[in-house]
């Protein structure tokens, strides 16, 4: 049986990059409701100008809205999965249960990336975003430019600025350290040191949670 996982970190922790090398491995469907959003945003679609002065404020999408959204993208897949900011709430937590409740499924694992946060702060300034395939990294691994994995033009995020981390960790604080201690409570949370070896982390990743999977679908 295939794991369905979730990540749970302050912003800039790396749960984009963990979490698309982890569902890799594992053959997980894998979804980062950040660059999802973002998406929709730059495609105009009615999510996307909902969404748009939310996000400008550097704020969370209303539960509801947030739900409704995952729902639909969690009513398509048929195995299991990573899941990359959500749940970002206890509402939206108590409505993942729900779903997996409805289906028959239980959460495998949430895994929770803790970084310094002087470290965090680093890693905005640095951190750049290909808009075209989503890949994320550091300046350092642009060539001209460009990104590595698609050659599209690669640039820092509109919303990586200091202000909007502050404002992002103060969210953070408020609503997903709620969560990360409903998920120890229930004996749920793998907690994964992300600031140190970024080349061993994957190893490192998939041996912590190495008793919490089966075989991939």
């Amino acid at each position: 049986m295939s794991p369905r996982l979730v990540l749970l970190g302050p912003p800039a922790s790396g749960k984009g990059t963990q979490g698309r090398r982890l569902a890799e491995r594992l053959g997980l469907a894998y979804v980062g409701t950040g660059a999802l959003l973002r998406s929709a945003v730059e495609e105009g679609s009615p999510l996307g100008r909902e969404a748009a002065p939310i996000l400008a404020r550097h704020e969370y999408l209303p539960d509801p809205l947030m739900c409704s959204i995952m729902g639909d993208w969690l009513d398509r897949q048929s195995s299991g999965w990573v899941l990359d900011g959500f749940p970002r709430s206890l509402v939206q937590a108590e409505y993942l249960d729900g779903w997996l409740d409805t289906h028959g499924w239980n959460l495998d694992a949430a895994i929770l990336l803790e970084v310094p946060e002087s470290e965090l702060l680093q890693r905005i300034r640095d951190r750049v975003e290909c808009p075209v395939c989503r890949w994320s990294g550091r300046q350092d691994q642009l060539a001209a430019g460009r990104c590595p994995n698609c050659g599209g033009a690669a640039g820092s995020r509109h919303d990586d600025t200091e202000a909007g981390f502050r404002s992002r960790l103060a969210e953070y604080h408020q609503h997903t350290l709620p969560v990360v201690h409903r998920y120890q409570a229930a004996g749920l949370l793998l907690r994964f040191a992300a600031a140190s070896d970024p080349a061993g982390a994957e190893s490192r990743l998939l041996e912590l949670i190495r008793p919490h999977h089966g075989s991939p679908a």
